[in-house]
């Protein structure tokens, strides 16, 4: 007889979820942390493995990038002279997108190579499952936008065709920031054995 075993994807996020305040956009992550691909929990964050530090290669790299991604803006988020520049509730919804912003960077189902489209993927993900979530459409709109735009200057994919948008907004250059520090090689943050960021 043999023993299935359960992935607990919320439990894997506890620690970024419990960094949103606002208790419907908490219940919101919640929920689209379900519906992420078991697949992210597993994957390296790249599928060549040339644009991220050693913590975000092999086994669970997916899931540490973003965890790194997130505590990068937290700590940003943290420092007054940042913080101030948003919103409560668009600090929350940027700690949120940045949980999400690579959910489905292989798409559903599975594919071998990281999809260059995956930030609109992801977006229209949230989108397709917003009856399920406690937010606005604007709010909606909002998670959409910063995630969208989330590779920054990256905007063309493998056949020089422009796919993505370049980030406009300071809440959409924010996401950018904290994904792409979380993606620097001379970033380094210590991860234990069970995932977590160990500062």
């Amino acid at each position: 007889m043999s023993s299935v075993i359960v992935l607990d994807k919320v439990k894997l996020f506890q620690t970024e979820i419990d960094y949103i305040k606002d208790e419907r956009v908490k219940k919101s992550c919640v929920e689209m942390v379900k519906l992420l691909p078991d697949y992210f929990f597993e994957v390296p964050a790249s599928s060549t493995g040339k644009y991220h530090p050693d913590y975000a290669k092999g086994e669970g790299g997916l899931l540490r990038h973003t965890k790194a991604a997130v505590r990068i803006a937290v700590e940003l988020l943290n420092d007054p002279l940042i913080g101030e520049k948003y919103k409560n509730i668009e600090k929350d919804l940027m700690i949120m997108a940045l949980i999400l912003h690579d959910g489905l960077k292989y798409n559903i189902p599975k594919e071998k190579y990281t999809c260059f489209n995956h930030p609109i993927l992801m977006a229209d993900y949230i989108k397709d499952n917003a009856d399920k979530l406690e937010l606005s459409p604007e709010e909606i709109t909002f998670l959409g936008d910063v995630i969208k735009t989330h590779m920054g200057a990256w905007t063309k994919d493998y056949n020089g065709v422009e796919v993505l948008e370049k980030p406009k907004t300071k809440q959409q250059n924010f996401v950018h920031m904290c994904d792409y520090l979380a993606s620097r090689n001379c970033i380094l943050l210590p991860f234990d054995t069970k995932n977590e960021i160990s500062l």
